[in-house]
């Protein structure tokens, strides 16, 4: 399974002929959107639709998906803007003997079920950039914590070529917050079951 990351909470599954797409609101943040026809689109909270495309899949509440290789959960979750009373989505991804998870902007607050119906988890995708907008190093390794997954990947952090409506810490900063240092740093991460360990480890991956 290959993992490639674009920027925001926005990550790309590409495996046995099937791209899933997670988060693409990069359009509404200044940057690209990468989204094309055919692909699987999952978003975690509010999202603008597609425009002109011809999707596999479009997924943004909770509920049990099946598409290509891809087993899908969504878990409800509450959203981390607290006073907004916005409803998140986590994602619970199979495939390829891996299951990952993305959390979105999700409160560190999670329910013992939401920890049920999510683990065990591989691979966990958790922002960092925290200032109110969503989670923070804090937040986000009291997740990692919780969770215990065998690879932690941060994203939504400071990023040069993306407005947001919250200014986002340095990913070095959070890292440094996290007290975690990375195990790779890499633009395409191939991921593969026998290459996952028990330590949890921290990779960066390269905006594509």
């Amino acid at each position: 399974m290959d993992v490639q990351f674009y920027g925001a909470n926005c990550v790309a599954l590409s495996y046995k002929g099937t791209r899933l797409v997670v988060d693409d609101n990069l359009a509404g943040l200044g940057g690209k959107a990468v989204l094309k026809n055919d692909d699987v689109a999952l978003f975690t909270g509010a999202h603008d639709t597609p425009a002109n495309l011809s999707l596999k899949l479009l997924v943004d509440q909770p509920g049990e998906y099946e598409v290509g290789p891809f087993s899908i959960l969504g878990v409800a979750a509450q959203s981390h803007i607290d006073e907004s009373g916005l409803a998140a989505t986590m994602y619970k991804i199979m495939a390829d003997d891996i299951t990952l998870l993305f959390t979105g902007h999700v409160s560190a607050d999670i329910t013992d079920a939401q920890l049920e119906a999510s683990g065990p988890v591989d691979v966990l995708f958790v922002p960092v950039g925290g200032n109110g907008y969503t989670l923070d190093p804090v937040g986000a390794l009291k997740l990692i914590k919780e969770i215990e997954p065998k690879l932690v990947i941060p994203t939504h952090y400071a990023d040069k070529g993306l407005n947001y409506q919250v200014p986002q810490q340095s990913l070095e900063q959070a890292l440094k917050e996290l007290a975690m240092e990375p195990a790779q740093r890499t633009p395409k991460l191939k991921l593969k079951p026998a290459d996952l360990t028990e330590t949890t480890q921290l990779i960066v991956l390269e905006k594509a």
